[in-house]
C-alpha cells in the first residue's frame, strides 16, 4: 500500500476548492448525537485546511437511505456540531448535485466550509454511477478522501469521483489506518495478539484464517466464542449461536496449528437468564439450560491479561461481552484498562477497531491511551483480510 498517493503538508491549497469524503456517519437518537467520536477525528485535518483558506467542500453519508431522502438520517445534527467547532462560515447544502450546483457554490471564500446534504440520498451515489461522479468532481480542483471506513464501497463519492478530478490523495487519518494495519501484517513487533469478538463467525472467518498466519495469539471473545465453546463439549445454554460452525471451525484449529498460532477461548463466564438481568460467573461445565453467556469471566480476564503483558502489538476488534448491559461490561472494559495500561508503560502497539469496540470503551470514565482507534468497521476487517479495497486502489 506505500502507493497510495497522500496528502501533502506542503501542496499549495490556497483558494482551491476541495472535495473531501469524511466518515460522519454518528449514532443519533431523537437528532441527537451519541457518539461524537468519528467527527472529533477528522476535525484536525478539517482545522488545517481552513488555515491554509482552502475552500471546502464536505461530503459524507449517514445510514443507509438507499437513495431516497430520509429526515431521519439528515446530517443536519452534524451541521450544527460543526459550526460550533470551526471557527469559521459553514454552510449546509440541501439541494440537487447538478451542472448548476458549481454556480451556487461561488459565494464559498478562502477558509470556508459546505457541508453536503447525506450523499447516499442520492441514486447515482449508490450505483457508482459515471454522470453523478463527474457532476461531484465538477464542484471542486482536489479530492481527498479520509473516509477509510467507507474505502470498501464502489460509490461514486469514494470511487468514480477520482475518475473525473484532476487531483486525489488520501487523507491523514486514512494514511493512519493503513499504517496501522500494516503494524500487524507488514511490520509487526512480535509476539502479536489479537483480540476477536462479534456474534458472527461468518462475517469474520477471512479475517481470522488471515490473521493465523500474521499472529501468535488469537483471543475469541464475545457471542462468537460460544461456537468454539460447543466445538469443545460445553453445553452453552441459551446463548447465541451461530449454525453450521463446526466445520469452520475445525478448520481454524487445524490451519492455527500449522502456522503456531495459539487460539485461546474463555475458561469461564458471566450469566444471566435474559439480556436486561445481573450477572452470575459461572464455571463453563456449570452453565444452566436457561442461561445466556453474556461475557466473559475473571478467570478468563486474568488469562488475556496475561497474553497482552507477552506481547508487542494487540489489535481488538469486537466487545468482550453485551456491552449494552453494564453489568456485561466488566471483561470489555478490563481489557481496555490492561492494553491501555501496557501501552503508556510497556511501549505496546494497540490497534483497537470496530464502532462498537469504541462504543463499548466509551461507556467507561477513565481515559484510556492506545497507540491508534479506528472507527472503521468493514473496511478495516477487509483490509486485515488482505483484500485491495476500491476506494485505495483509485488513490495509487
Amino acid at each position: 500500500m506505500s502507493k497510495i498517493k497522500y496528502f501533502s503538508e506542503n501542496l499549495e491549497v490556497q483558494n482551491k476548492t476541495i472535495i473531501l469524503r469524511l466518515d460522519l456517519n454518528v449514532p443519533l437518537n431523537e437528532k441527537i448525537i451519541q457518539d461524537k467520536s468519528r467527527i472529533v477525528m477528522s476535525l484536525p485535518f478539517l482545522k488545517d485546511l481552513i488555515k491554509k483558506k482552502a475552500k471546502i467542500i464536505i461530503v459524507s453519508h449517514l445510514g443507509r437511505p438507499k437513495g431516497v431522502k430520509n429526515n431521519k438520517l439528515s446530517l443536519a445534527p452534524v451541521y450544527k456540531f460543526l459550526k460550533e467547532q470551526l471557527k469559521t462560515n459553514v454552510y449546509f447544502f440541501m439541494g440537487d448535485i447538478n451542472e448548476e450546483t458549481k454556480d451556487k457554490f461561488a459565494y464559498l471564500k478562502e477558509g470556508e466550509v459546505i457541508l453536503l446534504e447525506n450523499i447516499r440520498f442520492f441514486e447515482g451515489e449508490n450505483k457508482n454511477d459515471d454522470s453523478f461522479a463527474k457532476k461531484l468532481a465538477g464542484l471542486g480542483d482536489i479530492y481527498v478522501n479520509d473516509a477509510f471506513s467507507c474505502s470498501h464501497r464502489e460509490q461514486a463519492s469514494i470511487h468514480k469521483i477520482t475518475k473525473y478530478i484532476k487531483e486525489s490523495y488520501a487523507g491523514p487519518l486514512l494514511q493512519k489506518e493503513v499504517a496501522a494495519i500494516n503494524a500487524i501484517l507488514e511490520n509487526k513487533k512480535k509476539p502479536v495478539t489479537c483480540i476477536i469478538g462479534g456474534s458472527k463467525i461468518s462475517t469474520k472467518i477471512n479475517v481470522i484464517t488471515n490473521l493465523i498466519k500474521n499472529v501468535d495469539n488469537i483471543i475469541i471473545v464475545g457471542a462468537m466464542a460460544n461456537n468454539f465453546l460447543t466445538f469443545n463439549g460445553f453445553i452453552v445454554g441459551k446463548s447465541l449461536l451461530e449454525k453450521d460452525t463446526k466445520e469452520i471451525i475445525a478448520n481454524i484449529y487445524a490451519e492455527a496449528e500449522k502456522c503456531n498460532c495459539n487460539i485461546f477461548i474463555p475458561e469461564d463466564c458471566s450469566v444471566s437468564n435474559d439480556f436486561d438481568g445481573s450477572r452470575k460467573i459461572k464455571k463453563l461445565e456449570s452453565i444452566g439450560k436457561e442461561e445466556i453467556i453474556l461475557d466473559i469471566g475473571p478467570e478468563t480476564i486474568k488469562r488475556i491479561e496475561s497474553i497482552i503483558d507477552k506481547s508487542k502489538t494487540v489489535l481488538w476488534n469486537g466487545p468482550a461481552g453485551y456491552f449494552e448491559n453494564k453489568n456485561f461490561l466488566t471483561g470489555t472494559l478490563a481489557i481496555a484498562k490492561k492494553i491501555s495500561e501496557s501501552t503508556s508503560k510497556n511501549s505496546l502497539i494497540s490497534i483497537l477497531g470496530g464502532g462498537d469496540t469504541i462504543s463499548a470503551i466509551n461507556k467507561s470514565k477513565d481515559n484510556f491511551a492506545f497507540t491508534h482507534l479506528s472507527t472503521a468497521g468493514g473496511a478495516f476487517l477487509e483490509f486485515l483480510e488482505g483484500k485491495d479495497l476500491p476506494g485505495l486502489n483509485v488513490l495509487k
